[in-house]
């Protein structure tokens, strides 16, 4: 049996992905992210992303978290910071912070990923989401769905070439109007 490729990501109600379109970050929606990556042992980037995360949470050098932390964000950089990440990129010639590159055909490297033991691998992005989907390999979709209206930006799973058949698996809101939505492959 091999371990569950999750893809989860925030998205406003036209679709959009860009991270500063939605709402800003509540106790609650940190909360729910710092459980989602409990669900996993491992990262699954693409370079832009891993980029990203990497600048907001990784534990700064001094080993103390910035003033301006919330306590939950501090909780989801305390689970996040450890976990181990697999970087897919061919423009990185090294990576760090418990991260290895992921080089060569992209389905034969993360099959061999879900097949090592595991709870599970967390994927996170725009454009790596969109080649797993078209790769057939992305198990679980969770989107946390903002009541935003962005009007411009990257769009959930742009590029998908095939339709992906999902059933709803699980659907809550939070106190803020955001909807999560928890989605397997069929």
């Amino acid at each position: 049996m091999t371990q569950p490729l999750r893809y989860g990501i925030n998205v406003t109600l036209d679709g959009c992905v860009h991270h500063e379109a939605g709402l800003p970050p509540d106790a609650e929606s940190m909360a729910f992210w710092t459980d989602e990556l409990r669900r996993s042992d491992a990262l699954l980037y693409g370079r832009a992303t891993y980029e990203l995360m990497e600048s907001a949470w990784r534990r700064p050098e001094s080993g103390e978290w910035p003033d301006w932390m919330h306590a939950s964000e501090v909780a989801f950089s305390e689970v996040m910071d450890p976990i181990r990440k697999y970087i897919v990129s061919t423009e990185l010639d090294a990576v760090d912070w418990n991260a290895s590159l992921v080089r060569g055909d992209l389905a034969a490297a993360v099959k061999e990923l879900k097949a090592q033991p595991g709870r599970g691998i967390s994927v996170g992005g725009v454009r790596l989401p969109a080649a797993l989907a078209n790769l057939g390999l992305i198990d679980e979709f969770t989107f946390v769905v903002h009541p935003v209206v962005a009007g411009r930006g990257p769009r959930l799973l742009e590029g998908v070439r095939e339709q992906v058949a999902l059933e709803l698996e699980e659907r809550r809101e939070f106190a803020s109007g955001v909807v999560v939505e928890r989605y397997r492959g069929v």
